[in-house]
């Protein structure tokens, strides 16, 4: 399965926890951005074998800031230069506020066929402290709005353990979420990435983690909560009705090759060499041939690594008849603590975390890396 990234790094404000690259500055650069994106596709297409593309995803920044003529010239500069499979999922992430009955027509004349929208919260004060720019209801109506316009295949992104959430706050916003009729829900611990506000807020003490037990009950009601709607939870943070998983997510997990393109975007080859294009727009746009990037020739320990670090995340777990058998052996050493405390389990020769091992999965991981 080989897919397409595309990312489009504008914002019309930062929010306090976000460490993906973006810019809330040079929005009149996105035409000129566009061209770059589409020159990048020209020269780097041949990364994807044959140029079919099983899917593609649009991610942020906030694509849904792209005006509409410039996401039209996008999509059918990749229809021509790709192969694209007629059931391909095409995903864009989108701000509820940009989802207007206007933007879903234009949005109906491409590819797209499935909407991921950062709902985070549903509590309003939550949402201006992290420096959303939407509020609770236009979430709730934008999510009406794609299900009218005929776009069902709808995820949403909610974060548990925020700085004065508390489980009632919590138990609303799953059940909200719920409650309209979606197909995908991520659900993310919040973390403190270097380098954002949010950190720095942290280290001043102007706010504090939240405490552990709290967290865990969080997540337990998740996963009852999700269980009870038909759910599966198909990935630590992810959980979807059957058939409805992220199609595009699952290959990361997978490692299938993707092919990234935009300032800050990554490539994977499949095999051991990954790509990163550097942050920064102006070099980007500015490049007359290949963008400014790095490459990474991944070791035969770090592919190991990345290979334990991404299948244990998954419900499938870790294929272990995939590893080499010295490669087997020491994985299976190393998770024997965490078989004997009923941590891990293995299933049809895949070893996978039990519901207890997800709070832990972090150290098991580690655990069975080399």
């Amino acid at each position: 399965m080989d897919s397409l990234y595309l990312h489009i790094p504008f914002c019309q404000s930062r929010c306090i926890y976000c460490d993906f690259y973006s810019t809330t500055l040079g929005r009149d650069m996105m035409a000129r951005y566009v061209k770059a994106l589409e020159r990048e596709m020209v020269l780097r297409r041949q990364f994807i074998k044959g140029t079919r593309v099983h899917t593609i995803y649009i991610g942020g920044g906030t694509p849904s800031l792209l005006p509409m003529p410039l996401l039209h010239e996008l999509f059918n500069e990749t229809e021509r230069l790709f192969t694209i499979d007629a059931d391909a999922e095409v995903t864009i992430e989108a701000n509820p506020d940009d989802v207007t009955p206007e933007w879903l027509k234009g949005l109906a004349e491409t590819p797209v066929n499935r909407i991921s929208m950062g709902a985070q919260t549903f509590d309003d004060k939550l949402l201006q402290f992290l420096g959303r720019r939407h509020n609770s209801q236009q979430t709730i109506e934008a999510v009406r709005a794609c299900k009218e316009a005929g776009l069902t295949n709808i995820s949403l992104d909610l974060i548990y353990g925020l700085p004065g959430q508390t489980f009632e706050g919590w138990r609303h916003d799953v059940e909200l979420a719920l409650s309209l009729g979606i197909k995908h829900l991520s659900a993310y611990s919040l973390s403190y990435e270097e380098g954002t506000r949010l950190d720095t807020m942290l280290r001043q003490g102007l706010v504090r983690e939240a405490d552990e037990e709290l967290s865990r009950k969080m997540y337990i009601f998740l996963m009852s909560e999700t269980s009870k709607a038909g759910f599966i939870h198909y990935e630590i943070s992810n959980f979807a009705l059957p058939g409805c998983h992220s199609r595009h997510n699952s290959g990361y997990w997978q490692g299938t090759p993707y092919l990234g393109l935009g300032a800050g975007a990554h490539s994977y080859d499949g095999l051991r060499t990954r790509r990163a294009n550097l942050p920064d727009i102006k070099a980007y746009i500015a490049a007359a041939n290949d963008v400014p990037n790095e490459i990474e020739t991944l070791s035969d320990e770090s592919l190991y690594n990345e290979f334990i670090m991404t299948r244990l995340r998954t419900m499938v777990g870790i294929p272990l008849g995939e590893l080499q058998e010295n490669d087997c052996q020491y994985c299976l050493s190393m998770a024997e603590p965490h078989l004997k405390d009923r941590r891990l389990h293995i299933q049809d020769d895949h070893l996978c975390l039990t519901q207890e091992g997800i709070f832990t999965s972090n150290d098991i991981i580690s655990d069975l890396m080399k």
